[in-house]
């Protein structure tokens, strides 16, 4: 099946009980059992719902992967995946990335005795330099957030082959649409369902999707056993955002194109982060791995002065200043005070996330009217 196929029919089947289309909503915490241990493969809904079960086959279609499994959240996908490693292990990740990432690697899990290195990877030798006989794993986030940087995942994918580590990508800014990391040779791939997954901002959930049996096993029993899972009625609503991602995806692409190259020209800003600019430094790596370019775009004004880009944010009447991303509706946010607040001042100026930096999620919109939003905000 070609993509868009995919995202309406694939994992999902009529109800056998009715023919319904839909895959319907069972609202149920356990199920009848002819005799103990004979039952129609559920048990009770923590371990297995039937929701839930046609989310996950859809979700591993769509990332051409074998096995899916959906969390209460995305971060809770990210601490089932952290609990596969032990205490002395060592994790490399993205300099540039989530905050709410670097804050459940550093303030949760070093705790446990994890151990995590924080390098620039669109330079390979970054990452080479942090490898050693405690690495398991490295994290790839692409494009990362908030700086649109692209990282070379087949590159990273022959790295960790090479030393036997697990390869995990959080695929969230570009959905399956974008990109497919699992056919570049990642292990794993996270995503905040959350974003455009769920597509309108009306569900919090996460997922890993993956290949192995062993690691599926492992990660089903913690699933399992530590008990984040979304319910029915989430899984409803992104079984039913999915339906229209490529649609979506095609429109939030087509629109940021449009903001990105709007905003280039625009004499009070200073930079433009997006992937699809010819000007990218990693351009051509993103046209390698990626099908468009996505709707999540980030820039900074010139003087970098943080009341700037309050007033721009606080000006707009489309893009809504919110946490979150990738819903039809355009957002906005200040990830320096927002979304990358727990990460400290002294990183944020490392790696070059400035005062002034404004993300913007580009929704579905007309785009007259996202342009004209920018041109009287930014004035």
């Amino acid at each position: 099946m070609k993509f868009g196929t995919k995202a309406i029919h694939a994992g999902v089947e009529p109800d056998p009980a009715t023919g319904s289309i839909m895959t319907p909503i069972y609202q149920t915490s356990t199920y009848a059992q002819e005799s103990p241990g004979r039952h129609k493969g559920y048990e009770y809904s923590r371990t297995h719902n039937p929701t839930r079960t046609a989310l996950q086959k859809s979700l591993a279609a769509l990332e051409n992967g074998k096995w899916g499994l959906c969390f209460s959240s995305g971060l809770a996908a990210i601490d089932t995946l952290l609990k596969l490693f032990k205490a002395g292990d060592e994790i490399i990740s993205t300099d540039d990335l989530y905050g709410g990432s670097y804050r459940i690697f550093k303030r949760v899990y070093e705790d446990f005795g994890l151990k995590f290195h924080f390098v620039p990877m669109q330079d390979m030798d970054a990452i080479r330099s942090k490898i050693n006989a405690n690495t398991r794993m490295i994290w790839v986030e692409t494009p990362t957030n908030p700086l649109m940087n692209i990282i070379d995942i087949e590159a990273c994918a022959k790295l960790a082959k090479e030393h036997n580590l697990l390869l995990a990508v959080d695929n969230t800014f570009c959905s399956p649409y974008l990109q497919r990391p699992l056919d570049l040779g990642a292990d794993i791939v996270m995503h905040s369902v959350t974003k455009y997954i769920g597509g309108h901002s009306d569900v919090v959930m996460g997922a890993l999707v993956l290949n192995d049996d062993a690691i599926f096993e492992r990660l089903s029993f913690l699933q399992n056993a530590c008990g984040a899972v979304p319910g029915p009625q989430d899984c409803f609503l992104v079984l039913r955002g999915i339906k229209t991602l490529h649609i979506r995806m095609q429109r939030h692409c087509e629109n940021g194109r449009k903001v990105a190259e709007y905003l280039e020209q625009h004499p009070k800003v200073g930079k433009v982060y997006w992937p699809g600019l010819p000007n990218h430094p990693n351009h051509e790596v993103a046209r390698k791995q990626m099908h468009d370019f996505g709707g999540m775009i980030s820039f900074t004004l010139k003087g970098d002065v943080m009341e700037d880009a309050i007033g721009v944010l606080e000006r707009f009447k489309f893009f809504t200043l919110a946490e979150s991303l990738g819903g039809v509706e355009s957002l906005c946010g200040h990830p320096a005070t927002m979304t990358h607040a727990s990460i400290p001042r002294a990183d944020r100026d490392r790696i070059g996330l400035k005062d002034s930096l404004i993300r913007l999620s580009v929704g579905i919109e007309d785009i007259e009217d996202l342009l004209a939003d920018l041109e009287q905000a930014i004035g």
